[in-house]
């Protein structure tokens, strides 16, 4: 039986989207009990200042909140810390507590699996003024247009799944695949909730499911079986 370290999630940017999360650790654990699984912890904060804003306009920083909550996961018991919001990896250096597996570094990694001479971002304002997959990837990032998918997410985030959402983050997928990406990364983890594979005609990577599995490995004890 694999055994792992316990997990903290540092979460609620926004609530479905963490609880898809949730559901991504669960799915990838090989497990035939309750006990197969790993303890983790939750704080599922929707009140995190705002990161478009702090990033896109100088309003309050989220990195003291986000220090705060991780702080606090491991006061309780967390020794592994993820955080599955995109945009919030701009302030990641504040998160110091334990462990902290990036979500950027891990959807990266999996788009380079595709070995591409370009990657297509699916992103929102502050993950793209920050430049994170561009700073991350070994090769050139293309940026989704931030008119066509922030609307998309603010709409997901409002619960909108409709086929009208789905078809706006298709078509800026298959434009971003059009002028060259030959792999795009759902790059908000709203968007994965909406878009999938069958949607995109070139390796869609989800980065909540690339942060799952990301987790659950730097979570495990390699001197475990």
């Amino acid at each position: 039986m694999t055994q792992y370290r316990t997990i903290g999630v540092i979460g609620g940017m926004g609530p479905a989207a963490t609880a898809d999360f949730l559901g991504r650790l669960v799915a990838g654990v090989n497990a035939a009990s309750d006990t197969d699984h790993p303890r983790v912890l939750v704080d599922s904060n929707p009140h995190v200042p705002d990161r478009n804003a702090a990033a896109l306009h100088g309003a309050d920083s989220p990195g003291p909140a986000l220090a705060a909550m991780g702080a606090a996961l491991v006061a309780q018991g967390a020794q592994v810390l993820a955080m599955p919001c995109n945009a919030a990896h701009g302030w990641a250096d504040a998160i110091t507590a334990a462990p902290f597996v990036s979500m950027i570094d891990a959807a990266v990694a999996e788009a380079m699996a595709h070995q591409p001479r370009c990657i297509g971002v699916l992103g929102v304002g502050a993950t793209l003024a920050l430049d994170l997959y561009g700073r991350a990837s070994p090769v050139p990032v293309l940026a989704g247009d931030l008119a066509v998918v922030q609307p998309a997410v603010n709409a997901i985030k409002a619960g909108d799944r409709s086929h009208d959402v789905r078809a706006a983050l298709a078509g800026e997928a298959a434009r971003l695949a059009a002028a060259g990406a030959d792999v795009v990364i759902a790059a908000c983890t709203e968007v994965p909730l909406a878009l999938s594979q069958a949607d995109v005609a070139v390796p869609l990577i989800d980065s909540t499911a690339a942060l799952a599995r990301a987790t659950l490995a730097a979570a495990r004890f390699p001197d475990r079986v």
